[in-house]
């Protein structure tokens, strides 16, 4: 069953402060530095045929439902041909 996978993250522009906390607690730790931001990932099961039309139909979708355009951005959107698939494996759509 084909899966199609969603990124949103806040725009770059405005502050993280779910991401600020995390860099934190990774530095308090001693576990590094890093920039670290947060952000949603959405996955959508479908039984149908993976075509060009639902991919933009999904990609509609997130831009209207899955994510406020106001502060986050739809940063990718991937189909995952096997669901048992890693998402290093899907395909960039």
């Amino acid at each position: 069953m084909p899966t199609i996978v969603v990124e949103v993250m806040p725009k770059a522009e405005l502050l993280d402060p779910q991401g600020k906390a995390i860099a934190a607690a990774l530095n308090r730790t001693g576990r590094g530095t890093f920039d670290v931001r947060q952000g949603k990932r959405f996955e959508l099961r479908t039984d149908a045929d993976v075509s060009d039309e639902l991919v933009a139909s999904v990609r509609e979708i997130a831009e209207e439902v899955l994510s406020n355009g106001v502060i986050e951005d739809v940063v990718g959107v991937h189909v995952i041909e096997d669901s048992t698939a890693a998402p290093a494996e899907s395909a960039v759509v």
